[in-house]
């Protein structure tokens, strides 16, 4: 029988309450950690979280390093430090453990019946990944999105919107699809790949104890995966923004 993930309709609208409460508390973890990391600053002394801080600070400012100038790009550090930041706990969360139960027909929560996919009964999921949801992938792209946008009319307004019909007014539509396929590419390549790692992890599972070793394996790839998906997105998030607010003289030239 496959797993799941609780939903719940209301007001017309499709509501996951593991991705809700999976945002939640991935938000509470990445706000403990800064909050460590923050705490009782020191130069001469600095604790091992603020060095920790102090070390993905900089692997940010080397990726806005590598796409714009550090004095442009550096009113988007904090961006960079939430994305990845963020990406990378949710990342993670999917990895160490499951929570599953077993519903019956007519189950509800808060009062609402759960959609059991037309089944009688469900392995209901309560436990994963929060970028392992499409939505939850899509409203971070949508964020980033938007405020590339907002970001180019704001600073470059002139030269952000001649962009869309260089070299030639015929070139617009083309521009649109480009501009259509950011997010598109975005929010799939994050959802994508933790997805199918989620996935994968419950297929060694079902191997029983034959699947320990392999498990172990591919929960450190995963790890690796996770954390190059997050310097993926806040990579493109850099490549995206400076697009946006950079004009290139010499393209006048």
């Amino acid at each position: 029988m496959d797993h799941i993930f609780p939903v719940v309709h209301k007001w017309g609208l499709e509501f996951d309450i593991a991705a809700i409460y999976m945002i939640i508390i991935t938000s509470i973890i990445v706000f403990v950690i800064a909050r460590l990391a923050t705490r009782n600053l020191s130069v001469t002394n600095p604790t091992k979280m603020q060095n920790f801080l102090e070390w993905v600070i900089e692997f940010v400012v080397g990726i806005i390093g590598t796409s714009m100038d550090l004095k442009k790009g550096r009113p988007y550090l904090i961006l960079g430090l939430t994305l990845i930041m963020y990406i990378f706990v949710g990342d993670m969360l999917g990895l160490p453990l499951g929570i599953v139960t077993h519903v019956h027909e007519g189950a509800t929560l808060f009062g609402l019946p759960l959609d059991l996919d037309g089944e009688h009964e469900a392995h209901i999921s309560w436990w994963k990944s929060p970028t392992a949801d499409v939505a939850v992938t899509g409203a971070l792209t949508l964020i980033v999105i938007l405020l590339t946008h907002i970001e180019g009319l704001r600073l470059n307004r002139k030269h952000y919107l001649k962009h869309y019909i260089e070299p030639h007014w015929g070139f617009l539509p083309l521009a649109l699809i480009k501009e259509v396929s950011k997010p598109l590419s975005l929010a799939l390549r994050l959802y994508g790949n933790i997805f199918a790692g989620e996935v994968m992890i419950g297929v060694i599972l079902g191997m029983g104890i034959f699947g320990i070793p392999a498990l172990v394996i591919w929960q450190g790839f995963s790890v690796f995966i996770g954390a190059i998906q997050a310097f993926v997105f806040v990579m493109l998030t850099m490549v995206y923004m400076s697009q946006a607010i950079v004009h290139e003289e010499h393209a006048e030239h």
